[in-house]
């Protein structure tokens, strides 16, 4: 009749144990010097060996002819045991006898002398399922037995197991078997057992074991039972794990931002028939393996969960920064935590593929960081291409002087011959006026339209030092120094924030009337408040000499004509030297 390849191949001594050297060579040092306990106590996960050193141990302690601490199999001790022919070797499952009635019975037969062997042994598996009444049966010949009588206990859960149990035995753990040595167990049953096996399937198998040898072992024998050669792409077959192909595709369209075909390809997943909680622990478990592969890339190898090749794992994980991965694995464990208490499972893994497809939905910090990356992200693009510009242009050489000049630019005055005081009459205002510049004065012409008794009735300015005269610069420029100097005297009087909003408005000054004009709606905002029209006002009436009314507007200022350039300029000829028309 066939065997089961994990029956088949269970070790028979303790050095056939894979993994777990800590505790099989401690073991047989003892039984070959002759120190056994007579009570021990196995923990660790299903499937690394606690029932099978047990079984090592109580042939060991019983066999004729041991070799170094290792039963010889022979002779008729190990034998007996290890067909169960021999009742003085009992194993018992504490699951189904867990009550206080079967521990007196075992502790009132557990007296007599063995009839075959020298030590009467009780393995105990599952020992944390006994009740606490048994538990406490079990204290008095757990600490002070006959000399005959030896306890193996065998646990998964350690914690449920009570101090006064813990401290009658010599503990061992059992830790979880490596997927190295995993592989090289199964490489070595497949050659014995003429199955075609091959490295990246071993691999595959081993990740899939999670640490337990036994479990690497029927899978192996499932997938042998297929026929053909065992290699990953056969095992994710076998096994029905060819829907993590979907799930690496779900995690693509999330990773890409696309929302649209993640709602369709999780809808084609539920039409299927799949859980759409199964679908949100298979992210989490990908999203996983992501993160480890990506944190710790040579040595977390061993930690993956082995459902997915490597070649998926370096295409979904490149180029994708840590910090996504630590918000998709958050967002899926708290999700998936949710679906339990959930009326509508289908709609809330919807929206945590939403959230997951664009972290400014979740509505908490991670939102804000989400757009503060996608600001400095944009703003390095820029600078990058700013440098790529600069370095093309320095390459190329500087580029011609334009034949005509802007209409934003601000042309400068262009030097003429004095007017003579016979000229006939009084020409045009043209696009670029001439100016002629005498020691101690500036001489502008007269725009056509205005009446020259009137510009000779303006007050006159008494003129600055020859010293502080600054150069010549047009009218716009000259409205516009004054309105910088108006907000830079403003500055003082108010805190930062509304500094940074004041620089970016313009001014004009008609009559009584200085109007700031905003940007755009959220700059007016900002401004438009007692305090900053106070500090605006007080400084705009000293420099004007009157009082002023403010006005706030959204855009930008009208172009001043030539007659209101000049007469802003007899307005505010504080700034200039002395200025003589003619």
């Amino acid at each position: 009749m066939y065997q089961a390849l994990y029956r088949k191949w269970r070790p028979k001594t303790f050095s056939d144990v894979i993994g777990q050297s800590h505790i099989t060579e401690t073991l047989q040092k003892q039984v070959a010097e002759g120190r056994t306990s007579h009570a021990y106590l196995f923990t660790g996960t299903r499937g690394t060996g606690k029932t099978t050193c047990a079984k090592i141990l109580a042939k060991a302690v019983n066999c004729e002819q041991p070799v170094n601490g290792d039963p010889c199999c022979q002779c008729p001790s190990c034998l007996g045991i290890e067909n169960g022919s021999f009742l003085d070797v009992l194993e018992l499952d504490a699951a189904s006898n867990n009550g206080v009635d079967q521990v007196r019975a075992l502790r009132d037969e557990a007296v007599y002398s063995p009839a075959n062997v020298k030590k009467r042994v009780y393995i105990v598996d599952e020992v944390h399922m006994l009740s606490t009444p048994a538990f406490n049966a079990l204290l008095k010949i757990l600490e002070e037995p006959p000399e005959h009588l030896m306890f193996i206990l065998a646990t998964t859960e350690l914690h449920k197991v009570p101090a006064t149990i813990l401290s009658r035995c010599q503990r061992f753990s059992f830790k979880r078997i490596t997927p190295s040595d995993v592989a090289k167990r199964l490489a070595y049953v497949a050659e014995q057992e003429h199955i075609d096996l091959t490295p990246d399937g071993a691999e595959i198998l081993s990740r899939l074991a999670d640490g337990a040898l036994r479990d690497g072992l029927s899978l192996l024998d499932q997938c042998a039972a297929a026929g053909g050669t065992i290699d990953s792409a056969a095992v994710l077959d076998v096994l029905g794990l060819a829907g993590n192909l979907q799930t690496a595709q779900l995690m693509e369209c999330v990773l890409r931002r696309d929302a649209k075909a993640a709602l369709l390809l999780l809808n084609q997943l539920y039409a299927g028939g799949k859980d759409v909680g199964a679908v949100l622990g298979e992210l989490s478990t990908l999203t996983r393996d992501l993160l480890l592969r990506r944190t710790a890339p040579e040595g977390g190898a061993v930690l993956l969960s082995g459902g997915y090749d490597s070649a998926t794992l370096d295409r979904l994980g490149r180029d994708v920064p840590g910090s996504r991965f630590l918000y998709l694995a958050s967002t899926l464990q708290k999700a998936t935590a949710d679906l339990y208490y959930s009326s509508n499972r289908r709609t809330d893994a919807e929206l945590c593929l939403l959230r997951l497809c664009d972290e400014s939905l979740s509505g908490d910090l991670t939102a804000l960081e989400a757009r503060v990356q996608r600001l400095e992200e944009g703003a390095a693009r820029g600078q990058l291409v700013r440098a790529a510009v600069e370095q093309s242009t320095a390459k190329r050489g500087p580029d011609p002087a334009p034949q005509e000049k802007s209409a934003v630019e601000i042309p400068p005055w262009e030097e003429a011959p004095a007017k003579t005081a016979s000229a006939p009459e009084l020409p045009p205002l043209p696009e670029e006026p001439p100016m002629m510049e005498e020691p101690g004065e500036r001489v502008f012409d007269i725009p056509e339209g205005l009446d020259r008794e009137e510009v000779k009735a303006a007050p006159a300015k008494q003129p600055a030092p020859a010293s502080a005269a600054p150069a010549a610069q047009p009218v716009q420029a000259v409205n516009g120094n004054w309105w910088r100097a108006l907000a830079e005297g403003c500055k003082g009087r108010l805190p930062p924030m509304y500094r940074a909003f004041l620089d970016m408005c313009t001014g004009t000054l008609e009559g009584d009337q200085l109007t700031v004009y905003a940007p755009d709606d959220i700059t007016l905002g900002r401004l438009d408040n007692d305090r900053v029209r106070g500090a605006l006002g007080e400084e705009t009436a000293k420099a004007a000499g009157m009082p002023v009314r403010l006005v706030f507007r959204v855009g930008e200022p009208p172009k001043a004509t030539p007659q209101e350039n000049l007469q802003n300029l007899l307005k505010f000829g504080s700034q200039f030297d002395n200025i003589q028309i003619k």
